[in-house]
Order: structure tokens, then sequence, then C-alpha cells
């Protein structure tokens, strides 16, 4: 784990059956909020739907390309269904009691069973040999890919994984990653002041840049990725995305 990185170029190795299977079982086997496992995995085996997936999600032509591809997604659907068709709307109704839907807290719950779903099924590939990458990019154009996918009202797309063997020349190196100090705490929060903050990234710039100082946008490594992942079309498409489907999930139009 300590060596992993994402896998965006594929070999031909094809993962076989019994690959596969071990990778759904062991994301079934992740921890799941009171065992209710609010998530479902889409396996996309379409062709035409992973071309169609590398265009959606900020043209990525990779994806089409990976041997496996899995949407994780947000559910709460299924367990919506089960309480409906075992008479609970009818029993709240006789304890005097609204029948309630889905609100925000479910939504996140079911994002939280969703990726954890998603990171032990990465795990297990790694442990396989097989890598993988994240396209958080499926939240975005949320429409389009409700339509894509079928999902009705109470199912969100978290998270897109690929999956293939890397085609790889031989071992790389595992992207540098901040400093411990800055996201390991005890107790309590802790804030940063500028000079200390300023240097978060310097891992990530002599990684990227090896000490040849860019052109920053901005003039800054804060600025240039604040340019680069912050304010940007995509960035503004994910939020709008999501907030169409809190839209929908919560009924609060």
């Amino acid at each position: 784990m300590l060596k992993r990185r994402s896998v965006r170029t594929y070999s031909d190795k094809p993962i076989n059956n019994d690959e596969k299977q071990a990778i759904f079982d062991c994301a079934m086997r992740a921890p799941t909020a009171g065992n209710l496992m609010l998530y479902s995995m889409i396996e996309v085996t379409d062709q035409q739907m992973k071309e169609k997936l590398a265009i959606s999600c900020d043209d990525q032509p990779f994806i089409a390309k990976a041997p496996l591809v899995v949407l994780f997604a947000a559910d709460f659907q299924r367990i919506l269904d089960l309480y409906r068709f075992s008479g609970a709307q009818e029993w709240s109704k006789e304890q005097g009691c609204e029948f309630r839907l889905p609100a925000e807290g479910d939504f996140f719950l079911a994002i939280n069973d969703a990726l954890i779903a998603a990171q032990s099924a990465v795990t297990a590939a790694e442990s396989m040999g097989i890598g993988s990458c994240y396209i958080g990019d499926v939240m975005e154009q949320y429409e389009f890919h409700r339509e894509l996918f079928e999902l009705p009202d109470y199912v969100f797309p978290a998270t897109l994984v690929c999956f293939g063997y890397p085609k790889t020349d031989g071992p790389k190196t595992p992207v540098p990653r901040y400093e411990e100090k800055y996201v390991h705490f005890e107790n309590t929060y802790t804030r940063f002041e500028a000079g200390e903050l300023l240097h978060m990234t310097d891992r990530l710039e002599e990684w990227q840049y090896k000490g040849k100082v860019p052109q920053y946008n901005g003039g800054n490594i804060g600025c240039h990725i604040y340019n680069r992942k912050y304010a940007t079309d995509y960035a503004n498409e994910m939020n709008r995305s999501v907030k169409e489907a809190l839209k929908l999930w919560t009924g609060k139009k």
C-alpha cells in the first residue's frame, strides 16, 4: 500500500474471472453503516458506455481502455424500497408518525459506504498486482450519468474506478504526500500560520518540477493549484451536479 499510485495505462493482460470476483468479494466485506450496505457496484462491460464515460468524465481516454470499470454508487433506494415493501409506511402511520424519506445525513452515510467499499476493492486489486485509478469526475454531468446508468432518485454516482494490470517498464516512484504533521493531529484540529503552511506542498513541487521553478499561475504554487484544481469549469460543474442531486434526494427544490 505504501508503494501504490494511480494507474492510467494498462497492459494487455486481462483480469480473469477469479480475480474480478475476489475484488467484488472484498468490496462487499468492507465496513458498512449498520450492515445496510448503502451502495451498489455497477460493472461497465459495454464498450460504448466506457467510451461515453471517457468523454463525460472530463475527456480521459484511458477509461475506455481499462479492462475493468466499476461505478460505486451511494444507494439509499434499495433500503427505502425494502422499508416500503415491508409495510413500514403503514406501520409509521399507525404509530402516528410520518414515514421518513432520505435526507442529507442519509446521503452522506451512503457516500461513506460507497467509498469504503471502493477502497476495499482497490486494496484487494493492489494485492494481486492489479492497478487502479479513481475517477471522481463521474460526480459531474449528473443528469447524463443518471440517465446512462438508469439511476433512480436515491442513487448517486459517488466514484468510478478503473482497474487493470499496469503497463510499465519498471517500478515507478509513488507520488509524494504532505508531511504527516499537516494531516495527523492529536485531540483537536490544527491550523497553520502562513509561513509554515506555504511549505506544505514542497515535496510535491520538488517531485513534479524537479527543482525547476515554473511560471506559476499567480506566481506561486498555491495560486497555481487554485487555478488548476479549484477555480475551474469542472469544479463548478461538480458542485452544480451535486447540488442538483441533493435537491432530488431531499425533495428540497
